[in-house]
């Protein structure tokens, strides 16, 4: 009892739609330029780079896109269809993956790393030819971390810092994975860490300059 003609009227009118937070947009494209001296191959969203440091392959295959090559093979464009604000946003991601692609097969990725230590020197050596490094004496354990590195990155020894090891890779997620395990293997347990800081921490990280 209560609501007049009009007020029903004007409840039943509102269309689901209406709100621009659930409207689909009909198509959004994104794309990005193939650097000069990049060979660039893409088959069923699988993408295939070469470059002068080697080969680099990522598949896009789980994400609703479509990928191809433009321009005669000098851009890369993605494209999806009927996609809500939060979906779009896996245009620009695939963009990102793209271009790490390129920066890794033109210049290889670095992270330098640091043995930080306020007692114990942590000693580094680097063997396997630059694919494992084992750690030694930290906290002054007589345990050794050995930390094998993951495909194509290579570990070495810094020429001018003290307590200091570089890991390179054209993968960036390789890259960084293998330096993820190398600061998880010096972890201080059962103690206060704002206190004991010992570790591997990564100082700085981005492309080696040519």
């Amino acid at each position: 009892f209560g609501s007049s003609p009009a007020s029903v009227y004007h409840h039943r009118s509102k269309h689901p739609f209406a709100s621009p937070a659930a409207m689909k947009t009909l198509v959004q494209e994104e794309s990005i330029k193939v650097p000069k001296g990049i060979k660039i191959t893409i088959n069923s969203k699988i993408v295939e780079v070469e470059g002068k440091h080697g080969k680099l392959k990522r598949d896009f295959k789980h994400l609703p896109i479509e990928l191809y090559l433009a321009n005669s093979g000098h851009e890369v464009r993605a494209k999806m269809y009927f996609a809500k604000s939060k979906q779009l946003s896996m245009l620009r991601s695939v963009c990102s993956h793209i271009n790490n692609l390129f920066d890794g097969v033109q210049k290889k990725f670095e992270y330098k790393m640091r043995l930080v230590y306020a007692h114990f020197p942590i000693n580094a050596t680097i063997t396997n030819g630059g694919k494992t490094v084992e750690i030694r004496n930290f906290l002054g354990e007589k345990r050794v971390r050995t930390i094998n590195m993951l495909e194509g990155v290579k570990v070495e020894k810094s020429t001018g810092t003290k307590d200091e090891i570089i890991i390179t890779g054209t993968d960036i997620d390789f890259t960084s994975r293998s330096a993820a395990l190398v600061r998880q293997s010096c972890l201080v347990k059962d103690k206060d860490i704002r206190k004991f800081l010992d570790g591997v921490y990564v100082s700085s990280h981005g492309t080696l300059e040519d």
